[in-house]
């Protein structure tokens, strides 16, 4: 190995933090994996461990795993982005048609004015004095309290409106504010997914493609034993429910997305991520749900693992970063991390956060 790789692997050593697992296996995680092979030395350069090489799977793992949280953190800014649009569009139809109406009540107000002018201004003694026939005056003074009124709620109704356009314009300038703020929330989120996707594609290019093997195989082998010892507490034991008719919608749905790429931010149909992937699902079984996991997992109704159903959703890590769709027989399918695809995998491979149920 050249020193550029040997330093880089160092700096690994050096840096890496706990180790978390955001790989999936390509196909259910339940075979065991096939036995590490051994480095192989090679005349140019010094091989690599396979304690080297775990070193930088963990490493590669927390560079994706920050990817994914910033990528929730950019679908979440993205969602508020959407909400406070709609709501400064509601805002300025509400502007224009308040203006609208207060333009018809001065017209109204002036007109009022104008008859009022026109009726002398002589108190209602002297008028009745001076009319030719009382009762008429009287009929009149009638329409002229009501009119009198009339005009009083007319200003009553101007004042209103004219309060009620400071309070949209108000609420228009904060809705503003907030979706700039939203809009730099997703600017620092795309930046940091980029950086650590980068840097994680960068360390994995400085591999040999036998170590890259190798590496592949490590992560199989660390889903496996994940999977493995969360199986064996017997936590699925008495898991024994049947999909609900929108649970089996919704896995019909995600499985049909497998082998199509994740995509920070992706929706589908083409490419998808971890909460892309889930609330899709749910759409197509008739559930709106909400967009990021960290979402999914604060509103939606929590469960049991001993009463999960298929199209349940597990949530990963303790930032709750990932979510994955329950399929049954301690299997989910997922939208894993960049550079993979959607895929089944076990349940157990990931560190659960807990189990939450659409639709309930």
């Amino acid at each position: 190995m050249g020193t550029g790789k040997r330093g880089l692997i160092s700096a690994a050593v050096t840096v890496v933090c706990a180790a978390t697992v955001l790989v999936a296996a390509p196909g259910m995680a339940f075979a065991a994996p096939t036995p590490t092979p051994t480095p192989s030395a090679s005349a140019s350069s010094t091989p690599v461990t396979n304690a080297e090489l775990e070193v930088i799977r963990e490493k590669i793992d927390r560079l994706y795993h920050e990817a994914v949280a910033a990528t929730d953190a950019y679908n979440a800014a993205e969602e508020k982005a959407k909400q406070q649009s709609a709501e400064i569009v509601d805002l300025a139809n509400k502007i224009v048609q308040g203006q609208a109406r207060l333009d018809d009540l001065k017209k109204r107000a002036g007109a009022a004015a104008r008859a009022q002018y026109r009726s002398g201004g002589l108190p209602d003694e002297a008028q009745l004095m001076l009319s030719d026939d009382p009762q008429e005056f009287l009929d009149g003074a009638g329409r002229v309290l009501q009119g009198e009124r009339a005009t009083k709620a007319l200003i009553q109704e101007m004042t209103r409106t004219q309060q009620d356009l400071k309070q949209y314009a108000k609420d228009a300038s904060a809705q503003w504010k907030k979706l700039e703020a939203n809009r730099k929330a997703k600017a620092t989120a795309q930046k940091k997914i980029k950086k650590q996707i980068a840097a994680a594609e960068k360390l994995e290019s400085e591999l040999e493609k036998d170590e890259k093997k190798r590496l592949a195989e490590l992560e199989r082998q660390a889903a496996y034993e994940a999977q493995t010892a969360w199986l064996d507490t017997g936590i699925l034991d008495d898991v024994q429910g049947k999909a609900t008719a929108a649970g089996k919608k919704a896995v019909a749905y995600a499985t049909a997305q497998i082998g199509k790429p994740y995509e920070w931010g992706a929706e589908g149909p083409k490419t998808y991520d971890c909460s892309g992937l889930t609330s899709q699902a749910w759409l197509a079984a008739g559930d709106v749900i909400p967009r990021t996991s960290q979402e999914q997992w604060k509103q939606l109704k929590s469960v049991d693992v001993k009463d999960m159903l298929p199209g349940d959703l597990i949530i990963y890590f303790d930032d709750a970063s990932h979510v994955a769709m329950y399929i049954g027989d301690g299997a989910i399918v997922h939208a894993p991390r960049p550079g993979r695809t959607v895929t089944i995998a076990g349940a157990g491979s990931m560190p659960i956060l807990g189990v939450v149920r659409p639709g309930a």
